[in-house]
């Protein structure tokens, strides 16, 4: 299992003596970190008794993955959703299976979920319950259950190569690896691609071996290249919303969490740009790519037709890649379409808020809004 000792003790070393000793931040330090290593050593345990008991997850191909990136508030859990509903051609990550990469953790909670099952569901009402405690406060930003659809950045995370680590270490520049893998050394980029795999495998094998993985990450929106280049079969799907709604929407996800453990740190601060940078980087990254892959392995959705007509959308997508659509998904489709139509953001945040601009944005990313026609 690939991760990367090196970076995690670097993020360690910036968060605790690299700044004014603060009680709050080593303790937020110290209780997530060891949490952190705990889950670390529960996959590795459970990943090895795998090739003991399920050692036929080896053999499972990976074979034309699709993989939904790009930066966060853009609506890649609405396009996952979407897809999710053709369970004919799909297998998707849940949060729970995020959480728990391992055939042998997956075939544990069937069981329980089977026993619970049986005893009228007191386990499942158990944990509803808690999940609203939990998540609820994040249901108008992103919903977040255990058994829905849910990205596969967890995965990421246990290598220590995900842009969730800067919610406890707010270091984007020192540790830029951790958000963009694809700046990585060759040889380790290929050593992750390979973890990354194995993890897919045992997904499919657990959950649809002879299904398409449907993969959603905007933390792959700097991993794109390495994607590429271990799935060369693979098929993306991006989507462009204006950099002054999504920069500045990435940005508030992050600020309450680095003032928890670190209340010095500024709403409109550095490290508040800093990560904005990360985010301009990731759209600079993306509009590269799509010149190095092959039109019939790539399709982009505008943010605007996606909001307005998402079965249209959909609709659009299954013809480029040459997917047919059954009548059962047809009708799951027109059902989520008036459910979305119905959804309005509470939430609306401005780049000035962030100590960031439209003329910064301009500067960064003209050529990306003039070639997607996005107003300056």
């Amino acid at each position: 299992m690939y991760f990367n000792y090196k970076l995690f003790l670097k993020a360690e070393y910036l968060a605790l003596f690299r700044r004014p000793f603060r009680l709050r931040r080593w303790g937020y330090v110290l209780l997530f970190s060891g949490l952190f290593l705990l889950f670390l050593l529960v996959v590795v345990v459970g990943r090895a008794l795998d090739h003991v008991f399920f050692r036929r997850f080896r053999k499972q191909p990976v074979a034309g993955p699709v993989f939904i990136i790009a930066p966060p508030r853009s609506g890649t859990t609405l396009v996952q959703n979407l897809l999710s509903l053709d369970e004919e051609r799909f297998v998707h990550l849940k949060m729970y299976q995020t959480i728990f990469p391992a055939v042998c953790y997956q075939r544990f909670i069937d069981a329980l979920s089977w026993l619970d099952r049986r005893l009228g569901c007191p386990f499942q009402n158990l944990m509803s319950w808690c999940e609203k405690k939990w998540f609820g406060g994040w249901d108008d930003l992103h919903k977040m259950r255990l058994n829905q659809p849910e990205e596969d950045d967890a995965l990421f995370l246990y290598a220590f190569e995900s842009e969730a680590i800067f919610m406890l270490f707010p270091f984007v520049r020192e540790l830029w690896e951790a958000g963009f893998p694809d700046a990585l050394p060759l040889e380790e980029r290929r050593k992750l691609m390979r973890y990354y795999r194995s993890c897919l495998q045992r997904h499919l094998h657990a959950n649809g071996p002879g299904k398409t993985l449907l993969s959603k990450a905007t933390q792959s929106s700097g991993t794109v290249e390495s994607l590429l280049e271990e799935f060369p079969d693979a098929k993306f799907i991006t989507i462009v919303r204006h950099p002054y709604r999504s920069v500045a929407s990435h940005v508030s996800l992050f600020v309450p969490v680095w003032q928890a453990h670190s209340p010095d740190i500024a709403k409109d601060g550095p490290v508040a740009r800093d990560y904005a940078r990360l985010a301009v980087e990731w759209y600079k990254h993306l509009f590269t790519f799509r010149q190095r892959v092959t039109q019939r392995q790539y399709h982009c959705i505008d943010y605007r037709d996606l909001v307005r007509n998402p079965r249209k959308t959909v609709e659009n997508l299954y013809a480029h890649f040459g997917w047919t659509m059954n009548e059962t998904c047809r009708v799951r489709l027109d059902a989520a379409t008036h459910r979305q139509r119905d959804f309005k953001s509470k939430h609306e945040y401005t780049l000035e808020e962030f100590g960031l601009s439209k003329e910064w944005i301009q500067q960064e990313l003209g050529e990306v809004l003039d070639a997607y026609g996005l107003e300056r």
